[in-house]
């Protein structure tokens, strides 16, 4: 039996019907069975990235896009025989990148040059500010430095971060027992409506010239919202210099 010429265009009219909707059906399953959404952990650089999940819309940030950071000065200070404090300032510019964790070093050095004593610790490097890091009661062996100096030892991992310590302030520093055995005593003050634990406040005493004299770090566990808690920096002797200003630096782990 001879199919005739309206019969053909109808089976072709519906197989095509078919395909074509097989093949909206397919399509999709197959489309999304190989694609992969961009995001900040995919190896590539897209979604405005500066470099493969690096920048743009990712917490992690480009180096190349980071003002580097400085070292301001460092030293280290007597705090009784054969022990010192050492402690440096740091400066980050930027105003919203920081490190969460990198290893730093300190090295004292005698008047020969020869390296009498190091100490390694961790440390946040905080966005937007000038902060110290600092060490205490470092064992020289009775050997005297006469120069310090400061290192960090692993890479830093940029990334999108605010200053945690932004919401606390110190007022009404004051210095007592300046030829005896000096003390600094604070008021902190936590603005925000959140508790914090483990505040590190490091104490610098300068003299007239903006020089340090010496530097002291105290820990508060826990400081609640609104709360203002006394803090206390001392130190075993007399300072060598008239102390004529005081920097009290709050550090929160971020």
């Amino acid at each position: 039996m001879t199919m005739s010429p309206w019969a053909k265009r109808r089976r072709a009219m519906y197989g095509t019907g078919v395909m074509v909707f097989f093949l909206a059906l397919a399509i999709p399953l197959v489309f999304f069975s190989i694609y992969e959404p961009a995001s900040c952990f995919d190896g590539k650089k897209n979604q405005g990235e500066t470099a493969p999940d690096l920048g743009g819309p990712c917490i992690l940030l480009d180096p190349a896009f980071v003002q580097p950071i400085a070292v301001q000065w460092t030293r280290s200070f007597a705090v009784r025989d054969g022990f010192y404090n050492a402690i440096s300032y740091v400066e980050n510019n930027n105003k919203e990148a920081g490190v969460t964790n990198v290893r730093y070093i300190f090295k004292l050095y005698d008047a020969r040059n020869i390296l009498i004593a190091e100490r390694t610790g961790e440390t946040p490097i905080y966005p937007g500010k000038v902060f110290p890091i600092f060490e205490g009661r470092i064992d020289t062996g009775n050997r005297v430095p006469v120069r310090a100096t400061f290192d960090f030892l692993t890479d830093k991992v940029w990334e999108k971060m605010l200053d945690p310590s932004r919401g606390i302030v110190v007022f009404n520093e004051t210095i007592e027992n300046r030829d005896t055995t000096p003390r600094v005593d604070a008021e902190v003050k936590n603005t925000t409506l959140e508790s914090y634990r483990n505040v590190v406040l490091i104490a610098t005493v300068f003299d007239a010239n903006g020089n340090a004299i010496n530097a002291s770090r105290t820990i508060i566990s826990r400081i609640d919202p609104t709360e203002s808690l006394p803090v206390a920096f001392t130190w075993p002797a007399a300072f060598s210099e008239k102390v004529t200003r005081v920097d009290i630096v709050p550090l929160v782990l971020p």
